[in-house]
């Protein structure tokens, strides 16, 4: 097992709590232990002050002014093409960065994408919008279906039977197959790049991440079996590496560090959903090494991958340093 992680500089957590609002708050919460109502021992409520001003400075209120009359951010028929400005990517980002979800405008948006991007057959999501609402039922896919489950859970959705449904198909559909053995066959199995004899990551990443939402005591024994199967999976991958030849990376760009990931992941994302589900492997080692050492020299990280120039809103910059890259490096370091 690795050494645990030294614990972070001053100064690197006053840069951190000197960020917008919904980084302050991640890292009251997340690296200080602030509880999330602000009800410290100190009586300072330093985390319920950050959670309210992040619903009026920086991205969220940015995001949320470009919402539709509709409740979603695109053409229903485009929410989830419209990439990254349509519906589904709005509550994604949404849900990263903390938002508060009784806010009204974040329900209209989480009943927009529910609407037209739900399988009414199956509880799954899917990337198609049909003529007389949800989505085709052939174009569920389980990195969609992650990321909205954990979306909307993040949003203050998970006793809606509709969200209750969705995690129901990542428990009954989620596979972890290691290239080994037949490809599974019929729906939803037939999209190829999402299943066949090895698992697609991202779909893999999503649906772990989605499930690791759930609080402990409300996951089913589906559930658990589907959380430790996927975390499983990773292990067996030693995170980033290819199970059948551990010197080879899954995906080289696993290593460059981004935040919001959108469909896809990294290494930093694969150990934060590891480490949230109480995970402490050696089979984590080399990937949290590779973390550490992309520290500067002030302690930061930097934001190498982005999606910025086709956002709602751009956040951070690439190639210079990144709170919310930081924040997470030393949560998942923390952990250990």
């Amino acid at each position: 097992m690795a050494s645990p992680a030294a614990a972070p500089g001053r100064d690197t957590i006053a840069w951190l709590l000197e960020g917008e609002p919904s980084v302050r708050f991640f890292t009251l919460t997340r690296l200080l232990g602030e509880p999330a109502d602000g009800a410290a021992a100190a009586g300072s409520g330093a985390a319920a002050e950050a959670r309210r001003r992040t619903m009026t400075e920086g991205a969220v209120p940015a995001i949320l002014a470009a919402q539709r009359d509709d409740g979603g951010w695109s053409e229903p028929d485009r929410f989830y093409t419209a990439k990254y400005t349509g519906t589904v990517w709005q509550l994604l980002i949404l849900a990263e960065l903390g938002t508060d979800g009784a806010d009204e405008r974040v329900r209209r948006g989480c009943e927009a994408v529910l609407r037209a991007g739900q399988d009414a057959a199956s509880g799954g999501f899917g990337h198609k919008h049909a003529a007389g609402g949800g989505c085709t039922h052939a174009t569920v896919i389980p990195c969609l279906t992650g990321n909205m489950v954990y979306s909307l859970i993040r949003l203050g959705m998970l006793d809606d039977p509709r969200v209750q449904r969705a995690i129901d198909w990542i428990a009954t559909y989620q596979r972890f197959d290691d290239g080994e053995g037949e490809a599974p066959a019929g729906w939803p199995y037939h999209v190829e790049m999402c299943w066949g004899r090895h698992t697609c990551h991202m779909g893999a990443a999503k649906a772990l991440k989605a499930l690791a939402e759930i609080p402990p005591e409300r996951r089913s024994p589906e559930v658990r079996r589907t959380l430790d199967a996927g975390a499983e999976y990773f292990l067996k991958h030693h995170v980033h590496r290819r199970s059948h030849d551990l010197t080879r990376d899954s995906k080289a760009g696993w290593r460059r560090f981004g935040f919001p990931l959108m469909y896809q992941t990294d290494v930093l994302e694969l150990l934060g959903i590891l480490a949230h589900l109480g995970y402490r492997d050696e089979r984590m080692d080399e990937a949290l090494a590779l973390v550490a050492s992309k520290a500067d020299a002030q302690g930061r990280w930097k934001l190498q991958n982005t999606f910025n120039g086709r956002f709602v809103v751009d956040i951070e910059t690439r190639g210079e340093p990144s709170r919310w890259v930081t924040a997470k490096a030393l949560e998942v370091l923390g952990a250990q």
